[in-house]
């Protein structure tokens, strides 16, 4: 007789899941939910939760409770539920489906009374005179407690292969996403709505503030005055969008189909403007070919041409956007354009189409994908760059530099800041449908998981003399931009006077050792904070995006496709969007961060997680899905089987991830822009104010000292991480 099979190990999984595991886990968060509730302050407390200065000094929600704020007892209600339950109920089912209720009811009641009563009073005409300030630490785990109860008890269900663990971090990633995306977002969405002289809600003046004539106005077309800004953003995210993507192009295609000799300069030039403030190059742009510039001095004695500002408007932001983003298009191009199969190129010349031909109708089709995700990105940096167009734009106006002049400047206009937000989140999101509409439902795949010993069909010459054409004078251009880059930083005044100084470092960074070592540089403040925060969000913007993405690719639930959206919209909103989203939702109770560093780590991590997400799914679909059914098999849990299998196989995934969050948190301007405060100034925020108070020296000093920062965190991230050694010729060359 044929032995019956054996569960399988999903099915093992919930099986060792059991009631008394169950219980467990529960109980433990409950410990966890009610110690929080009784001894952390439920309230946000000057100096920090980690000062530790409330002790004895603040009250916890039981305090408040007892004294004088009996909506606190709401929250407690849930985790009273989850209780009894542990304590009455005998049959799993029930154990379970007590769980969900307590959690799911808990965490409505905290967020009703939180939403409800605010630091000015309560809404909806309940509870008159109640008042409370923002939520603190406490009112944070017992909320994460009750979440667990919950996901603790849809796991008891048999959701999610009837693994607490799993449930658990699909709730925690959909609460994180729902509490710091979607929440901000619906504030923007509602203040658009926003009567004139805030008299309520309505539609009579959305639609013609949103298709007001000096927004979409077409002048320039016409010959008869300035464009609008939406309809400047739009033409300026397609000219440099496709630009970028033409120029990735030329690089993928000299680095994997040429013997260019030089290609290692060429790869460090595309890490160089990822690495640099994005204003760094319109500033150095403006040194070099402003009416006052080196070239605008040089051909005005030599040639007599008149003096203009053709680089302030769309020429100048165009060519400072084509420099910062060039090197994003070729990063998504080149794995691309290595990804084509050279035996489906060498099945055409064998069927006699020359080197051309086969280029142009086998394996640029195939690079689709890899082109419109370039030019999609190219479009989405655009429209959300907000440096570049500050310091070139002059009187060309797009919709960034609108919507931080609607928020700071001499008249606020909170509504209009969000109609113009939602213009440009609507600009993005027609681009990603017109991505999706140009690909199609077409198959691009051509690894198939066969060996394939080719080698890439060679570019023909009259291609690969345009690709040198196209890519090699933008580099050396590059070159020479940061090389006077570099001298600009050690010259008295570029442009002016030449002589060699160490001022503006000195300034910037000046160190004074009398009785004891003093930093007296302008810039230590918002540097030591910039680089704090941007060692806090990069891991924790890793361990978001890689635990989504182990989610997305080894895990089965429902709304799946839902939740993979959810993650990445974060990715499809501008910075400018967000900043501005987070300054309308977190500038009050309930949660209250604006003017913490907090809220600058919060905004990194979310609104960096989608490329950790890409990297992780792109890493973790190379391994087999045998490698944790084994694990599961010999008796590891999925958090074990996460930790010690799937991890020490994700180096390059995670280094991506940790370098890439590291580097834009340093860089990023315009998110930061709304949130930066006295406190907690970044860098990005000190150097453009410099460069609008004419400092231009210490600002290159500022990004010259920022650029060699980055480039020794991507050398020290490469160290620690390694590489991943998975062949024996690997672990030989490493001996």
């Amino acid at each position: 007789m044929i032995p019956a099979p054996g569960p399988r190990p999903e099915a093992r999984a919930a099986f060792n899941f059991g009631k008394n595991a169950m219980r467990r886990t529960a109980g433990l968060w409950l410990l966890i939910g009610l110690g929080a509730y009784g001894l952390m302050p439920w309230y946000m407390v000057a100096g920090g939760f980690w000062s530790f200065g409330w002790l004895g000094t603040e009250r916890s929600a039981l305090g408040w409770a007892l004294a004088d704020r009996a909506w606190l007892w709401l929250p407690l209600m849930g985790c009273a539920i989850a209780g009894a339950t542990l304590v009455v109920a005998r049959k799993q089912l029930s154990v379970a489906r007590g769980l969900v209720a307590g959690g799911a009811s808990g965490l409505l009641l905290l967020a009703a009374q939180g939403l409800v009563i605010l630091g000015n009073g309560p809404r909806l005409g309940l509870m008159e005179g109640a008042t409370q300030p923002g939520m603190g630490a406490g009112a944070f785990v017992v909320a994460a407690a009750l979440l667990f109860l919950l996901t603790t008890g849809v796991s008891g269900l048999g959701r999610g292969r009837g693994d607490a663990f799993i449930t658990g971090m699909i709730g925690a990633i959909i609460a994180l996403v729902g509490v710091f995306v979607f929440y901000p977002m619906s504030f923007i969405l509602i203040r658009a709505f926003e009567l004139r002289g805030g008299a309520g809600l309505g539609v009579s003046e959305f639609l013609p503030r949103f298709f007001a004539p000096e927004i979409w106005s077409p002048a320039c077309l016409l010959g008869t005055g300035y464009c609008g800004a939406a309809l400047n953003s739009l033409l300026l995210g397609i000219a440099t969008a496709a630009s970028t993507t033409l120029l990735g192009l030329a690089f993928a295609l000299i680095f994997t189909r040429t013997n260019f000799r030089a290609k290692r300069l060429l790869r460090v030039l595309t890490i160089l403007p990822i690495i640099t403030p994005p204003f760094v190059i319109g500033l150095a742009l403006i040194l070099l070919f402003g009416r006052s510039g080196t070239v605008t001095e040089f051909f005005a004695d030599a040639f007599g041409w008149e003096k203009t500002r053709w680089l302030y408007g769309f020429w100048g932001v165009w060519l400072a956007q084509t420099l910062s983003f060039t090197p994003i298009a070729f990063l998504v191009l080149i794995g691309v354009v290595e990804g084509v199969s050279p035996s489906m190129e060498e099945a055409s010349q064998t069927l006699d189409a020359n080197r051309w031909q086969t280029f142009r109708f086998v394996s640029l089709p195939l690079m689709r994908p890899g082109l419109a995700n370039a030019f999609l990105l190219g479009f989405i940096e655009s429209l959300a760059d907000f440096g570049n167009p500050l310091v070139l734009g002059g009187n060309f106006n797009v919709l960034s530099t609108e919507i931080y002049f609607a928020i700071v400047g001499t008249v606020a206009d909170p509504a209009k800041a969000a109609i113009l937000s939602l213009i440009l989140l609507s600009l993005t999101l027609g681009a990603f449908m017109a991505q999706r509409k140009w690909l199609g439902k077409k198959n691009y795949a051509t690894v198939t998981g066969k060996g394939d010993s080719g080698r890439h069909a060679a570019l023909n010459p009259g291609l690969r003399v345009a690709c040198y054409a196209i890519a090699l004078p933008w580099a050396a251009f590059t070159l020479v931009l940061y090389a006077l880059i570099v001298f600009g930083s050690f010259v008295k005044l570029w442009g002016y006077d030449h002589s060699l100084t160490f001022e503006h470092y000195t300034r910037a960074f000046g160190i004074v050792f009398r009785n004891g070592v003093h930093f007296t540089g302008a810039a230590w403040d918002s540097y030591v904070t910039t680089i704090t925060i941007a060692a806090i969000a990069a891991p924790l913007t890793a361990a978001v995006g890689l635990a989504t993405a182990y989610l997305l690719v080894r895990q089965k639930f429902t709304g799946k496709d839902a939740f993979e959206f959810s993650t990445m919209l974060s990715f499809a909103i501008p910075g400018t969007v967000i900043g501005v989203a987070y300054v309308m939702a977190f500038n009050f109770p309930p949660i209250e961060l604006t003017a913490t560093g907090l809220i600058l780590v919060i905004v990194f991590v979310f609104r960096n997680m989608p490329v950790g997400v890409r990297g992780g799914i792109a890493a973790m679909s190379q391994l087999d899905k045998s490698l944790d059914e084994a694990s599961i098999t010999l008796g590891a849990n999925s958090a074990t089987t996460l930790r010690r299998v799937i991890l020490p196989l994700m180096g390059p995934a995670i280094l991506a991830a940790l370098t890439y969050a590291f580097v834009r948190a340093i860089t990023s301007v315009s998110a930061v822009i709304f949130l930066v405060s006295a406190r907690y100034n970044m860098a990005t925020s000190f150097i453009v104010g410099r460069v609008e108070n004419g400092e231009f020296g210490i600002a290159i000093a500022y990004a010259t000292v920022l650029i060699f920062t980055m480039l020794a965190a991507i050398l020290a991230l490469q160290l620690i991480i390694g590489r991943r050694k998975l062949r024996r010729a690997d672990r030989i060359e490493a001996h």
